[in-house]
């Protein structure tokens, strides 16, 4: 059985066409679940917000008073200032914590 280059590129782009075929049909399950999902989601979020039930404010209690706002000198090494401020933010954040009550010692950069 002799398969010439015609035959070939032919059986060829019949494959390449189904396997592209099952993949938009695929994309289109995907998508069509996606829609059903979110539309079931929306409706769950709708629900609650029918049902309002009347809620009487309570006397606001007074926040907790802020802690001292420094801690103390920072030294840098190698580090902008910048840098610096962006890393205590993301420490202080991190821990769940107020900046205003970390105390840095010092920062440097390690290369």
């Amino acid at each position: 059985m002799d398969i010439t280059l015609m035959d070939a590129g032919i059986l060829a782009a019949t494959g390449y066409g189904i396997v592209f075929a099952g993949l938009i049909v695929l994309m289109i399950v995907i998508i069509l679940v996606g829609k059903a999902f979110s539309a079931k989601k929306e409706k769950k979020v709708e629900e609650p917000a029918a049902a309002t039930v009347e809620v009487v404010p309570e006397p606001a209690e007074p926040a907790a008073p802020a802690a001292p706002g420094s801690a103390g000198q920072l030294k840098l090494y190698d580090t902008p200032p910048k840098t610096a401020a962006m890393l205590m933010a993301i420490v202080a954040d991190k821990m769940g914590k107020p900046l205003n009550e970390l105390r840095f010692i010092s920062i440097k950069e390690v290369k």
